[in-house]
């Protein structure tokens, strides 16, 4: 299971769009306008995903809705996805992180989201991924004011969570009619990284080589597919590798072995600049919630 992506504060705004709130400042209180039942959640469920059922498999990697903990703050990691996220009150696009991002416990609340794929956003949101790297933008700077309060009026009318995430799935549906082709070069990338485990400190020549593109160019592209360069989409990639293979053993030295890092304090490092603790803690706590 993955974890949602939900906003650290408040959204931000792309240049020249209204100004975002200073996030230095108190956090806002945000109106919820709906009240949702938790329509298939068991109680101690926190999150579900399940494939789209109208929008492109191609481009879509799951939907989602979740419950967060009311009493302690969680975290989202780097998985090189942007989702769309309806809170209840704002709907908001999840740019591409690079470190963890903590999530504020908000009592009584669930949220709603549609997860792209590495690479696929770009062609339905409009804008190069590199414009919402570590953001969380509103979906109206986007898309319009119309259109996005178009679909959060549609949004509030849900009566689930579930629902909600069924709403951006045909609304993303609708979309990909129009939508931009993906880049081959992307596409190609992220199956590489996926599948292959190349040395940490050769990925990208180790990309470049065997695609035969020159380092350059395939920086330009991920940037704008991705968000950020392949060397942190490389290092992004193989955390994830780490943590599906933690589910399965508790030895970190197996797990550094398995994911591709040069040794355990390697993971340990990657661990604390991604993700913001110890894989020991980390991993103990996947296990635990069964993220």
């Amino acid at each position: 299971m993955s974890t949602p992506r939900l906003p650290p504060n408040y959204c931000r705004t792309l240049p020249g769009k209204t100004p975002a709130r200073d996030l230095s400042d108190p956090e806002p209180t945000l109106t919820v306008r709906v009240s949702w039942n938790a329509n298939g959640m068991a109680p101690e469920q926190r999150y579900v995903e399940w494939p789209a059922k109208c929008s492109p498999r191609s481009s879509i990697a799951c939907l989602w809705a979740s419950r967060p903990a009311e009493t302690s703050a969680g975290r989202v990691l780097p998985d090189a996805c942007i989702d769309i996220i309806w809170d209840g009150a704002s709907i908001f696009v999840a740019g591409p992180d690079t470190g963890p991002v903590p999530i504020i416990p908000r009592p009584g609340q669930f949220f709603a989201g549609l997860r792209f794929l590495p690479g696929r956003a770009p062609a339905f949101l409009g804008v190069p991924a590199s414009e919402l790297l570590d953001s969380r933008v509103p979906l109206a700077d986007l898309w319009g004011r119309a259109s996005a309060d178009r679909l959060a009026n549609q949004l509030a009318s849900a009566a689930s969570p579930e629902a909600a995430a069924s709403v951006l799935d045909h609304e993303v549906a609708a979309r990909a009619g129009t939508a931009r082709a993906a880049d081959p070069l992307i596409d190609e990338l992220v199956a590489m990284y996926t599948t292959t485990q190349p040395d940490a400190a050769s990925a990208v020549r180790f990309a470049s080589r065997a695609m035969s593109v020159g380092e350059r160019r395939l920086h330009r592209h991920c940037r704008a597919a991705v968000g950020y360069g392949p060397k942190m989409l490389e290092r992004v990639l193989r955390f994830q590798r780490a943590r599906r293979i933690a589910r399965g053993t508790t030895s970190l030295a197996l797990v550094a072995a398995m994911a591709g890092y040069a040794d355990q304090a390697h993971l340990t490092r990657e661990s604390h600049r991604l993700a913001g603790t110890t894989p020991s803690d980390l991993f103990k706590t996947s296990r635990l919630s069964g993220s």
